[in-house]
């Protein structure tokens, strides 16, 4: 089995007395649920930035470069919130099974302006955007990142300095 590991972040920036997080919607990835059709109803998918950790590189300088790659935004490093682990399945190529350890970092947004992002970028971003950090944890697609939003959520609610 192939392992791979990545990085990420939940970016989050204080507007109005609420907490908003950065979002993407992965490009090539259907709106739709379960393999059918998008359509304009169609509840789209919500993830967090993330990316493969290159040679030489250390996670959080993944996550970091990975969280402006991806969102258009800089950031600065709060605290770890913790590795997801899985395996899947690749669907392309050789369909080998990878396990896969993602880790991620709660970061407060420093500058930038969302979605503003490289052309070459939108091979893997449809779209980035802002998401009130409440309703991270019912919008996001994935178990593990939902889990790092209640993550950051609690840390926000315990560090009120921030």
């Amino acid at each position: 089995m192939v392992r791979e590991i990545s990085a990420g972040g939940v970016v989050v920036r204080r507007r109005e007395e609420v907490w908003w997080m950065a979002g993407i919607q992965p490009a090539g990835v259907p709106a739709g649920i379960g393999g059918k059709p998008a359509t304009a109803k169609a509840k789209q998918v919500l993830a967090l930035p993330k990316g493969l950790v290159d040679p030489g590189e250390k996670p959080l300088e993944t996550a970091l470069r990975e969280v402006y790659e991806e969102t258009g935004v800089t950031a600065e490093l709060v605290a770890k919130l913790g590795d997801i682990k899985y395996v899947y399945t690749r669907a392309w190529g050789d369909g080998e099974r990878v396990f896969k350890i993602v880790s991620f970092y709660l970061m407060r947004y420093r500058s930038g302006r969302i979605d503003q992002i490289a052309p070459e970028m939108r091979i893997e971003v449809a779209r980035a955007y802002w998401v009130r950090l409440a309703d991270a944890a019912v919008r996001l697609a994935y178990k593990g990142e939902k889990q790092m939003a209640q993550r950051a959520m609690e840390y926000l609610e315990t560090h009120p300095e921030l």
